[in-house]
């Protein structure tokens, strides 16, 4: 099912033809509505270039020259990324979406042996079928548009494809139920980044994502996706543009370079904590509703949000639990 990516970055819509390729790189806060819609917040880093090939006999596919195209960066300096961070928060509560993770994509025309994004491995055959399947794409002007201009916003359609998808297309018809999915998510997912028939197809090649304190993170090649993209490739359906890595959740802060830095930034601690009551609240107003049957009462109420983070958590693990129950105990 598609999903729009509204404002997505300049990496995602990367192309290239015989004269030269688009090369770069960005991460980005992402956040996401009730309609799974996805949403960039704020950017931590965007780098992009133009690569023009050599023109001489034999060279055609070696870069000669680099012009740079767009340079955003507050990677390095504490006090713009605290900035930015916390602009992002207030933004995504103002606006009622919630905070999805931080999203990097890596273009390099798959001109590299080794892939660009950490965590994610493919062997040296793989990475040269996507080479190949590239240049195809240059030498034919392949490149699907994918943006256009809605409102004053650029748009993509974006879809979500592998054996472990619904850890990126959270489920739930309310924000509300995918606050509670997303409020205990880390993990990170990677892949490869190919458009069709007017789409971003996101093909996820490994995740170690879980939505419990207490799962085990586990990595995996999805071999079968890998096999779908050679078949599209094949096919000319399927054209590879980039890699990507979704870290997931709000706690995809904790893998900046930076964290151990900013993370004690009064600033940053304020927004996080709202950021924490914001969420809680939607949590348990799904819970609220779903308890209906049997009155809470205000003074619990009261209690609820004079816990603290941790404590919260606690109560309404223990809420959803108790309501798993009785809704077993029900159609029994």
């Amino acid at each position: 099912m598609p999903i729009e990516f509204i404002n997505p970055p300049s990496a995602i819509l990367a192309s290239g033809s015989k004269l030269g390729v688009e090369l770069g790189g960005s991460k980005s806060i992402l956040s996401i509505d009730a309609f799974h819609n996805l949403y960039s917040e704020g950017v931590i880093f965007s780098e992009f270039s133009w690569g023009a090939f050599y023109q001489e006999e034999g060279l055609e596919d070696q870069i000669d020259t680099f012009e740079t195209r767009e340079f955003d960066s507050v990677r390095e300096d504490p006090e713009a990324l605290v900035k930015t961070i916390v602009e992002s928060i207030y933004n995504i509560i103002n606006n009622e979406k919630l905070f999805y993770g931080i999203a990097d994509f890596e273009v390099d025309a798959f001109l590299n042996q080794n892939t660009v994004i950490p965590g994610l491995k493919l062997d040296y055959d793989i990475i040269n079928k996507l080479l190949e399947a590239h240049k195809k794409t240059r030498d034919k002007d392949l490149f699907p548009k994918l943006s256009s201009d809605i409102k004053g916003a650029h748009r993509i359609r974006v879809e979500f494809q592998g054996s472990k998808k619904k850890n990126l297309h959270i489920g739930g018809s309310k924000l509300e139920d995918i606050a509670d999915i997303l409020r205990m998510a880390k993990g990170f997912a990677t892949g490869i980044v190919c458009t069709s028939r007017g789409a971003a197809n996101l093909y996820i090649m490994s995740d170690n994502i879980v939505f419990q304190e207490d799962e085990i993170p586990d990595l995996y090649i999805d071999e079968e996706n890998l096999v779908i993209i050679e078949m599209g490739i094949q096919r000319e359906l399927l054209f590879p543009i980039s890699w990507f890595r979704i870290d997931l959740g709000v706690r995809s802060l904790e893998t900046l370079e930076l964290w151990d830095k900013i993370k004690d930034y009064s600033k940053l601690k304020k927004a996080l904590d709202r950021y924490e009551k914001y969420i809680t609240s939607l949590v348990y107003k799904k819970f609220q509703v779903m308890a209906s049957t049997e009155k809470i009462g205000s003074d619990f109420e009261e209690d609820f949000y004079e816990m603290s983070p941790t404590e919260r958590r606690k109560a309404l693990r223990d809420m959803a639990e108790a309501i798993r129950t009785l809704t077993d105990e029900y159609k029994k």
